[in-house]
């Protein structure tokens, strides 16, 4: 069982004008910097508690509590959870939180929570049990994503929230971010009413003191609208439907959420606050809580150290980048670039007007990004600056590393480094955004194949965390070791794949939705291939997928899957049809199977049930998973994990790939052992 570092409860006391004693002033200090945050076990809650007994002894004008720099802090121990291996514990921790939190909510003496920093989960309910809430216009994150863990808000969440702000914002915050993985940013924070004032980081801890005191001196008064219920059932309800229709009962937390939410109508009670505990005690026992903890070690561990990356000492200064292309993907790839590296980014395209479409694109995003409120004007116009195109590739000659972002065609990708390769310095690093063709291949014919990597984005560029590194048969490691570099200051979690076809998640997913297009081929019916894969609770269904990819598209990895391993990999007949008849989509506009599309369709006379296509789906992957590990396509079946987590959208509460195949019995059945060592997961066995 993993040790607890202990969030310490600093106490002093503040003479502030104006008032009659001291303020009682707590501080949350686990005594490490902002990467390793303020977070609550045991012996950590007890200190909370302890302070809390000294403050209300010395009768304080008020009493406060923030975080160190950076961080308020960001809730329960998770790595202490594998350790609970009892429901008892699991109610007796969720209880102790409840007791010492609610102490700062029943006070008689007024008490705030400053928010000087990210404030998540347990974090954020601690806030939310306090009076008043000052946040910090510098606090990075602000969110209770438990239920994206197989959990529910455990120390007040679920009730105390819906009361400040209104079920329909609560259940964003609680459902919609967790499902969606995104935060509450401060100034949206405040406006929503969960902050009372939103203050600049600069001075945070001072103004907060002064605005505290002034609140307790009765010369600021803080106004809240009153929450209305009269629509509360509709929004529970209809909060039921949407995720009824997204993960189809596959994730129980979110159920137990919104069960949790509607029992909060009209008020806090003992009654509610009970409710939460034992949600808390029957999810932490479940398999979708150590599941998602697996997940959550991969993404927070692993994604921030690559598996085989050389030494980083290696890597060469980046100081200018060049797109070859200026299309959707090469003007989001320039938009990254200038804002992690803020270095000049040039893009080129065959015609003017295709470079004026790209770095037109580029600004407007970034006119977005200032209308919204995410990025001020200043930054703006040095990002503006900073991109620019051309048709002239000598714009190269100065740059550090170019992309290109062309067709997925191995003659032309040929052609485009063959003639870079003659404009660009010898140490400048080429990277390639294949998604499937040989990057060895693609640097052959070049005088200097050792600077050519893989640097496999996945669409959307800005929402998709995965970067699929990848090492061609010559790619040296001063090359990779600036690919690491790089991806890091884009904020991506890399994982370092062999130059095998399609490399990792569009490997995979080929192979998964080679077997539901198979389906429809021998006349499944088309509803029913879709909807045979819902009790996983994927992010979405195979033609959905289908949609996004396009199938021009998902018909070219198909082809260049086909032409790789013959054996395992098909070319739908009915794909084929697809794309002949320009179908975009098996859906209409309304997002249901579209009956025209389907009579395109040439079918067999075999078809199978949603369980038999659910099994032949998880056999395929388990074969194909097994293949890449004794290819040596990744290091480690934790890094195919990571990649279908953020790569793929693979939901946190299966626990990654290899696990959920183990523990269903497939990875034995299919390939004759299991990929994980028995405990590696921490997961109770089906």
């Amino acid at each position: 069982m993993t040790s607890e570092v202990v969030t310490k409860s600093l106490l002093r006391f503040v003479t502030l004008p104006g008032l009659p004693r001291p303020a009682a002033l707590i501080t949350l200090d686990n005594g490490h910097d902002h990467t390793k945050p303020n977070t609550f076990g045991p012996d950590g809650l007890r200190s909370l508690d302890a302070a809390l007994d000294e403050a209300f002894a010395a009768d304080p004008s008020f009493i406060a509590v923030t975080g160190k720099p950076y961080i308020f802090a960001v809730g329960a121990d998770i790595t202490l959870m594998p350790g609970v291996t009892e429901r008892d514990q699991a109610l007796q921790m969720a209880q102790g939180g409840h007791k010492i939190f609610a102490r700062v909510r029943e006070s008689t003496i007024p008490t705030f929570a400053f928010v000087n920093g990210a404030a998540m989960g347990g974090g954020l309910e601690l806030a939310l049990q306090c009076h008043y809430r000052t946040i910090s216009g510098g606090a990075a994150a602000l969110a209770l994503p438990e239920v994206s863990l197989g959990l529910v808000p455990g120390w007040g969440g679920t009730q105390l929230l819906p009361n400040l702000i209104g079920v329909a914002e609560a259940a964003m915050v609680i459902l919609q971010n967790p499902l969606t993985q995104k935060t509450l940013k401060p100034a949206a924070a405040v406006k929503m009413g969960l902050g009372d004032v939103l203050l600049e980081p600069a001075d945070f801890l001072e103004r907060s003191l002064e605005w505290a005191a002034g609140v307790v001196r009765g010369e600021i008064t803080v106004e809240r609208k009153a929450v209305e219920t009269k629509d509360w059932d509709a929004v529970i309800e209809f909060a039921r439907a949407t995720l009824d229709e997204r993960l189809h009962g596959a994730m129980p937390s979110a159920n137990r959420a919104l069960d949790l939410l509607a029992q909060a109508k009209g008020g806090v009670t003992p009654a509610g606050l009970a409710a939460e505990t034992e949600a808390i005690a029957d999810l932490v026992m479940s398999e979708e809580l150590r599941s998602s903890l697996y997940s959550f070690d991969l993404v927070q561990r692993r994604a921030k150290r690559p598996a085989g990356a050389p030494d980083k000492q290696l890597a060469r200064p980046v100081t200018k980048v060049g797109i070859v292309g200026a299309g959707l993907m090469a003007s989001q790839l320039a938009l990254l670039f200038a804002r992690r590296l803020e270095v000049p980014v040039v893009l080129t395209d065959l015609d003017q007007e295709r470079v004026d479409k790209g770095v037109g694109y580029v600004r407007a995003e970034i006119d977005k990004l200032v209308g919204k409120g995410r990025l001020p004007e200043r930054t703006a116009a040095k990002l503006r600056a900073l991109v620019s195109g051309t048709t002239d590739k000598t714009a190269f000659a100065d740059a550090d590393f170019v992309i290109e972002a062309v067709f997925e065609d191995l003659k032309i990708k040929k052609q485009v480094w063959a003639e870079i390769e003659t404009i660009v310095r010898e140490d400048c690093v080429l990277a390639t955004n294949t998604s499937s063709l040989s990057v060895t291949d693609m640097a052959a014919d070049l005088a200097h194949p050792e600077r050519v990597v893989g640097f496999h984005f996945f669409n959307p560029v800005a929402v998709l965390p995965l970067l699929e590194i990848v090492r061609a048969t010559r790619t040296d490691d001063a090359t990779l070791a600036t690919a690491v570099a790089v991806a890091k200051q884009l904020r991506k979690s890399a994982v370092l794949v062999k130059d095998a076809p399609a490399f990792v998640v569009n490997r995979l997913l080929t192979r998964f939705l080679s077997e539901v297009y198979k389906a429809i081929d021998v006349g499944t019916p088309v509803d029913v291939a879709d909807s045979a894969l819902d009790p996983l609770g994927l992010p979405m269904r195979p033609l959905a997928l289908l949609q996004l990819v396009g199938p021009a598209v998902a018909l070219h990895v198909a082809e260049v899957m086909h032409a790789a391993f013959p054996d395992r990999y098909g070319v739908s007949g009915n794909l084929v049809t697809l794309v002949q008849n320009g179908r975009t989509s098996f859906y209409d506009a309304d997002g249901k199977i579209d009956p025209s599309a389907v009579e395109l369709l040439s079918v067999g006379n075999a078809p199978l049930t949603a369980e038999e296509l659910r099994q032949r789906a998880l056999d395929a992957l388990a074969q194909e998973v097994r293949l890449m590990l004794d290819e040596g396509v990744v290091a480690e079946p934790q890094d195919i994990d990571l990649c279908l987590l953020l790569g793929a959208g693979w939901p946190f509460h299966l626990g990654g790939i290899t696990p959920y195949l183990d523990r269903a019995g497939t990875s034995e059945r299919v390939t004759g052992s299991r990929f994980l060592p028995r405990g590696v997961a921490s997961l109770p066995e089906l």
